[in-house]
């Protein structure tokens, strides 16, 4: 076998989740009372759009999530095959060049010389301070300084042909798809979607999409042979990096959610159902965990996992897979302190319910407890839960970038945008400043919160019933606070 596949344990609970996800979806579409509100969804233009990029994320981060370890040509004294001691992923095969092609040191954004003067011999035994060129960018131009933005520009255009191409062949797929499954001529079905009156906002997502492929396809056309957001210290190109960066907030995002879960229904229905002492067990012991700096509480937990791993080396074979449980360790901390917002919110909902018609009839049937919590109450407690979901996952890549930024986040060789951040935060300081790890870092990050965030908006107007959909809410909002009392 080429390869020794390599399952971490954040892996693992990924692809749980991604399957689970599958089966959630299967499931609604059988149920028409479930299918409505997510029907409102998808007839969200804002958050279908934030829908196409956040695939495009997850793609990324599943491709990254897929490890294993490369073949060796030398075998062991008993035969056997031996395999390399680094973990790659499948999103590291594909961005080989990037992975590989390290520069000296640092370098800016599509430059072919290096950022720093260093002392060079000549041919002529002289030696002079000037900028080296790289060994990696640009190497195919004969003379940089006339060439290079010519160079750019061709590629930039070329790119921008790719995209086109592939947006046109992407779009009549659809296009293709949709005719099939409403049973309409090929022409109808273009002219509904370029009007925007089919019920899906396939204009507007398509539209994202477009605009998505001109933007990576001339960054992959740069990427080839410059360094596109350029390189860090130790000469590493720093779109490898945000690309590696986003495994790690949508671990963090989706996985401490999953944490989160079974605390704060259990708990919160419970205190909404039950009340009495078990009500005030439960208030207790979150209003004191909220008392708590959230900060301190995370770094003495993150301190304490940490003493634990250096005392058994033993259990971890690789950095990675060290790394990696450290991560893990993260997420289940952040879900221990993050429970408490959500059970609050399914004890209120709770405390309203159990005074319902329905479950009162319940009791009288003399139906049990727990029978009432789960049959009754939690089934209409899954849309305060959905919604809670969406809205905290870009709170917690937030929380990820500043527990990083102080040191007791992530393990300091995954590369997150924490820790990117953070190696940035010295490298301001230096004169003539190193911006370009910090912007990047900035914009990805930025781009999943925001798309996160408008999801999350959508996913809210389509399940709160008090809510309205559409743009015009806010501005309903604003006239209404700006109108004069009666």
């Amino acid at each position: 076998m080429p390869f020794k596949p390599v399952f971490l344990w954040t892996d693992v609970l990924v692809y749980v989740l991604l399957i689970s996800a599958v089966v959630f979806i299967v499931s609604v579409r059988r149920r028409e009372h479930l299918l409505a509100p997510w029907r409102k969804v998808a007839r969200s233009p804002y958050g279908m759009c934030a829908l196409v990029v956040l695939l495009c994320f997850l793609l990324v981060g599943l491709l990254d999530s897929l490890h294993f370890r490369a073949r060796l040509d030398s075998k062991d004294n008993q035969g056997r095959a031996n395999y390399a001691a680094k973990v790659l992923s499948m999103l590291d095969v594909l961005a080989t060049p990037l992975r590989a092609r390290t520069e000296k040191t640092y370098s800016e954004p599509l430059a072919v010389y290096s950022f720093a003067k260093e002392t060079v011999t000549k041919a002529d035994g002289t030696q002079s301070r000037e900028f080296p060129r790289l060994r990696h960018a640009g190497t195919h131009l004969s003379n940089p300084l006339e060439q290079r933005y010519s160079d750019i520009s061709r590629r930039v255009m070329g790119g921008v042909g790719l995209a086109a191409g592939l947006w046109i062949a992407f779009s009549m797929l659809a296009a293709t798809w949709i005719a099939q499954n409403r049973n309409a001529s090929f022409g109808t079905t273009v002219t509904q979607m370029i009007r925007g009156e089919s019920g899906i906002p396939w204009r507007a997502m398509l539209i994202t999409l477009g605009l998505l492929l001109l933007v990576v396809c001339p960054v992959l056309m740069l990427s080839a042979r410059y360094h596109v957001f350029g390189t860090d210290k130790v000469g590493q190109d720093v779109l490898y990096q945000t690309l590696k960066s986003i495994r790690t907030g949508l671990v963090i995002g989706t996985l401490t959610t999953l944490i989160v879960l079974p605390f704060a229904l259990a708990l919160g229905v419970m205190a909404g159902y039950l009340r009495g002492w078990v009500d005030d067990i439960i208030q207790y012991v979150y209003t004191t965990l909220n008392s708590i700096p959230g900060v301190l509480l995370i770094a003495a937990s993150v301190l304490l996992s940490q003493v634990w791993m250096d005392r058994h080396p033993e259990l971890f074979e690789t950095l990675t897979e060290r790394a990696d449980v450290r991560l893990l360790l993260l997420c289940v901390i952040l879900g221990i302190t993050s429970w408490t917002g959500l059970c609050r919110l399914l004890r209120g909902e709770a405390l309203k319910l159990r005074e319902s018609d329905y479950v009162q009839a319940a009791h009288a049937l003399g139906v049990s407890h727990w029978r009432v919590m789960v049959r009754h109450l939690l089934p209409n407690l899954m849309h305060i839960v959905l919604i809670s979901i969406v809205m905290d996952f870009s709170g917690l890549v937030l929380a990820e970038a500043v527990l990083s930024y102080v040191g007791v986040g992530v393990d300091p060789s995954m590369i997150s945008f924490g820790t990117m951040i953070n190696n940035a935060r010295l490298e301001l300081a230096r004169e003539p400043a190193v911006w370009w790890s910090l912007a990047a870092a900035f914009i990805f990050m930025f781009l999943l919160v925001l798309s996160a965030n408008l999801f999350a908006d959508s996913v809210r107007d389509a399940f709160d019933p008090r809510m309205r959909s559409g743009w015009s809410l806010p501005f309903r909002r604003r006239l209404a606070l700006a109108a004069p009392p009666r």
